[in-house]
């Protein structure tokens, strides 16, 4: 008998020792005994990377995964590594660069300039092209304007993460997130989808003031999904990824829909493919276990 995907995934991140090896054992209720000993030692030399400044070689996106990674394996608020991050990630906050930023006509129609898009965080100055940049999660952005919102929705995912959601320049990127996302009601308006995806994760972990508009979106994603799962113009693992994060019942019956999708990508090794390779396995585990939970 073939083995099914979890067991599949379960001989992929059996003998990784990597963060995502860690944290898809402990989801499988399959660690080692050595797991905890490894995790502590991985943050440790992830700290150990970082300037003096809290950053990662400098670069936004890399410092701001730094967090992420850092609270998968276990850091809190307070724990130096970590607090330093947070650090330089929130002294971008508004910083030059920052999507939204100026104003012109027609971006002042559009709600989309500095007069209505506040606290969102810089990835460099608006002189410095990022584009095209891929995000851990394998998805990449190849217009500017687009990698500036996906990095800063990353940012604002972390801090939120760290329990920092009550700072008032916070407040302010997931109040900005939600009145933009008001007018997103069209898979193919002025926000592409990937763009309304990276906000979506993020204001998921905005709680319940946020509820309402998360459950629209989940709405209008299920409303974009084709028979094979799958979505036109957004990336199957970062849409996933953001529904599995909202935790609501409606987004677990699209994630069930997108399950044979998955699948059919799954290689004989349990993982999905070259691109951001345990880290979209990671991402498979998770959504085909919430999916068949229940």
């Amino acid at each position: 008998m073939s083995p099914t995907p979890l067991e599949r995934l379960a001989l992929y991140f059996g003998a990784l020792r990597t963060r995502q090896g860690l944290l898809a054992r402990a989801d499988l209720g399959l660690a080692d005994p050595g797991d905890a000993d490894l995790s502590a030692r991985l943050a440790r030399d992830l700290a150990a990377e970082l300037r003096p400044d809290g950053s990662v070689g400098g670069a936004a996106m890399p410092t701001i995964w730094r967090a992420h990674e850092l609270m998968d394996l276990g850091g809190a608020p307070g724990d130096p590594g970590l607090t330093r991050v947070l650090g330089w990630v929130l002294q971008r906050q508004d910083a030059a660069g920052v999507y939204g930023e100026g104003c012109d006509k027609t971006r002042h129609t559009q709600r989309i300039c500095e007069h209505y898009v506040r606290g969102f965080f810089s990835p460099a100055a608006a002189s410095e092209r990022l584009a095209p940049i891929t995000l851990p999660n394998g998805k990449a952005f190849r217009a500017e304007p687009a990698a500036r919102f996906a990095i800063s929705c990353l940012a604002l995912r972390a801090v939120l993460r760290a329990g920092l959601g009550e700072r008032p320049a916070v407040a302010r990127h997931l109040e900005s997130l939600r009145s933009l996302a008001e007018g997103w009601t069209d898979w193919t308006g002025l926000f592409a989808p990937d763009v309304m995806v990276a906000g979506l994760h993020a204001l998921a972990l905005g709680g319940p003031p946020f509820r309402s508009t998360v459950e629209r979106l989940v709405t209008l994603v299920a409303g974009q999904q084709r028979a094979d799962g799958q979505w036109d113009a957004a990336d199957l693992f970062q849409t996933i990824e953001a529904l599995t994060a909202t935790a609501l019942p409606a987004a677990r019956a699209v994630i069930r829909r997108a399950v044979p999708a998955l699948e059919d990508r799954q290689r004989v090794d349990g993982s999905f493919g070259a691109t951001a390779q345990q880290e979209r396995a990671l991402i498979g585990l998770r959504a085909i276990r919430w999916a068949s939970a229940g």
